[in-house]
């Protein structure tokens, strides 16, 4: 098959890296420092699976900045970001919509057009309508940052909207890629788009709940590594996504709660709500214990949301930092991400690990390293498993 990709970030490069091989893949992406990069067979992102691919495969990835004239292909990706709007409450799916009118001016090309980018539930039923066609689709990706290739060449289910000739297409597509035998569920668009807002908040349901767990321990002076240990021994909870942290944070599970919590509008809900505001509250309770520590200068260990990451947006740690510091906190920042230059609100920031080691009378993490094993003494993180 012919398989034309839009967007080089997690999503639309795993999904290259899973077809490469078998397919003929075109990925179309407008940052030319990514473009410049894949063309060298170079992973513009940090993920050591989908650089091997890039590297080895036999069959060179095709890499454009826009559209190609010659555009023949037999299905279209989309992996465009859908970034939260917190003045409209919803995703900003302008790109997405742009994208799909222009590619519906070719009249020579009648692929289905996948969605894989978060959408706001109903959007793909109401965007067939809006431009009255019947070629767009959506199939909810679950990948982690990180492991993106892995968790498409195993993944846990694989969810299809539509049950028309060109859906059963797209499943038996991704379900021949997979190296385990994953359920394939065939629902309508706006079921797939719920299955991804609805399975996304339940793990930052998780995510708060043993937050806030480890939140009371903190208060009542309470070893939290047993408490957990021992709630999770019960089958029924299990004994995974249960590390505490400053709160979840990355690209996903933030700004798809904010979007399932705009879902509910006049529809009765208390929890939903309470998962959002849980997030908020959690780092609070984080920087105001840290505040109350006899703290000289506060060192900042790395602002990526987890281990072996590239991404610093809406990183846990970040809501932490910034209520540290409006409390007149004195902090240093180690981020090679961030320029030293630029600093960050005002805070500084240093690429220089050892300076920070020295300089700290205290070093925050939301996740240890074994860079820091030889200042442990030093070091704030509510990490009980060193896992993400």
């Amino acid at each position: 098959m012919k398989i034309t990709i839009f967007g080089a970030g997690y999503v639309g490069l795993s999904l290259a890296a899973l077809f490469l091989d078998s397919h003929e893949v075109s990925i179309v992406e407008t940052d030319l420092s990514k473009i410049k990069k894949l063309k060298q067979k170079i992973s513009p992102l940090e993920d050591a699976d989908i650089q091997d691919i890039l590297k080895n495969s036999k069959k060179n990835l095709q890499v454009y900045s826009k559209i190609p004239k010659e555009n023949k292909t037999d299905l279209i990706v989309l992996c465009l970001p859908t970034n939260y709007d917190s003045k409209s409450n919803n995703f900003d799916t302008s790109i997405i919509e742009s994208a799909v009118k222009l590619l519906l001016q070719d009249t020579t090309n009648t692929a289905p057009i996948l969605i894989k980018s978060t959408v706001p539930v109903g959007f793909t039923d109401l965007l067939n309508k809006k431009l009255d066609t019947n070629r767009i689709y959506f199939s909810p990706e679950f990948l982690r940052e990180g492991s993106s290739l892995k968790d498409n060449l195993y993944p846990s289910r694989i969810i299809v909207g539509g049950e028309d000739a060109n859906s059963k297409m797209i499943g038996e597509l991704f379900f021949s890629a997979a190296k385990n035998k994953p359920e394939l569920i065939y629902m309508g668009n706006t079921e797939a788009e719920s299955v991804k807002l609805f399975s996304n908040t339940y793990l930052a349901l998780r995510v708060a709940f043993f937050n806030e767990l480890d939140s009371y321990c903190m208060n009542k002076n309470i070893d939290a590594d047993l408490v957990v240990k021992g709630v999770s021994s019960d089958e029924r909870i299990g004994n995974f996504y249960n590390n505490p942290s400053f709160g979840y944070g990355g690209y996903c599970l933030p700004k798809d709660t904010k979007q399932m919590l705009a879902n509910y509008e006049n529809i009765p809900q208390n929890l939903i709500k309470a998962i959002v505001e849980s997030n908020s509250t959690r780092k609070d309770v984080i920087a105001e214990y840290i505040g109350k520590l006899d703290n000289k200068t506060i060192g900042v260990y790395r602002m990526v949301m987890k281990e072996g990451s590239d991404n610093i947006r809406d990183s846990s740690i970040q809501g932490v930092i910034k209520r540290l510091n409006a409390k007149g906190n004195k902090i240093l920042i180690y981020e090679p991400l961030l320029c030293p230059k630029q600093g960050y609100y005002g805070i500084e920031v240093t690429h220089d690990l050892q300076r920070l080691k020295n300089e700290s009378t205290i070093i925050i993490t939301n996740r240890m390293s074994e860079q820091l094993l030889d200042v442990e003494e030093k070091i704030f993180t509510r990490s009980i498993f060193d896992i993400d």
